[in-house]
């Protein structure tokens, strides 16, 4: 019988680990959670993914963006299952150690499926598009499968999180080619990385990340949860994406204030 208690046991961190991952703002550990976990929540987000995705161009119809990912966000909010899985107390206990602060609370999750077939992932932060007034956010990427190089596994710049060039770019070819001669300028150290079945990386908002293409017959199945500071404040939107994050996101939130709305939880706190 399968056993979900996994989902919110805690997962032993070395201070070692959490100063790899406050040096260069992110971090790979192995066996986060087990195969069974895995196969069960692979499946049943693979089935919401399958009924919520509005991604039906040919490949060759779409723009960088769309042939990088199916992008499926918020999907605690409609299945039981995945609201499980997103609430675990392992992973926000683990984001929460890695920033040392006093809690986290959901962002949102998203499910980034990269089909066969389906391009790269261009250089970029993913805190240009969020409202938020500080850096302390974290990422859980969770591969549903292993992820051999050529399936597109996340690549990070270890320690780019100081560069304030390239921040103002969104995910595109532009944002590719700007930052990855950035980078090469500042030389930085480049991780590609496979990542083996129940392997879970965790990365800060600033820092520059980029995924190659999926160059097997097999679908990337991933799935996010993007946690913040448990006392995380609303900043004045700096671009129109992130007037959207603040509309979509955190409905109701006030300049200024903490972000404490229906879709903004407490998922752990001390």
């Amino acid at each position: 019988m399968l056993d979900l208690s996994i989902l919110d046991e805690p997962f032993h961190l070395s201070t070692e680990q959490i100063d790899f991952y406050r040096e260069h703002n992110f971090i790979k550990l192995k066996q986060v959670l087990p195969s069974d976990v895995l196969a069960h929540y692979g499946q049943v987000i693979s089935q919401k993914v399958k009924e919520l995705n509005t991604q039906h161009l040919p490949m060759e119809e779409r723009d960088t963006y769309g042939k990088a990912f199916l992008q499926i966000m918020n999907i605690w909010t409609k299945s039981e299952e995945v609201r499980r899985f997103v609430f675990g107390k392992r992973l926000a206990r683990i984001a929460t150690e890695l920033m040392g602060v006093r809690g986290v609370r959901m962002y949102h999750d998203q499910a980034l499926f990269k089909e066969p077939g389906g391009g790269f992932t261009p250089w970029h932060a993913d805190q240009y598009y969020w409202p938020l007034a500080n850096d302390n956010t974290v990422t859980a990427w969770v591969p549903m499968q292993p992820v051999p190089l050529e399936m597109g596994p996340l690549e990070f710049s270890a320690g780019s999180q100081c560069i304030p060039l390239g921040r103002n770019l969104k995910i595109s070819d532009d944002s590719e080619a700007y930052i990855q001669k950035t980078l090469r300028i500042n030389d930085f150290s480049h991780v590609i990385e496979p990542y083996d079945l129940g392997e879970v990386s965790f990365h800060s908002g600033w820092v520059f990340h980029r995924a190659g293409a999926n160059d097997t017959d097999h679908m990337r199945q991933v799935m996010t949860v993007i946690y913040m500071d448990k006392d995380m404040k609303l900043k004045a939107p700096e671009n129109p994406n992130q007037q959207n994050d603040w509309d979509t996101w955190c409905p109701g939130a006030v300049i200024g204030e903490q972000i404490d709305t229906a879709i903004n939880p407490v998922v752990f706190e001390w």
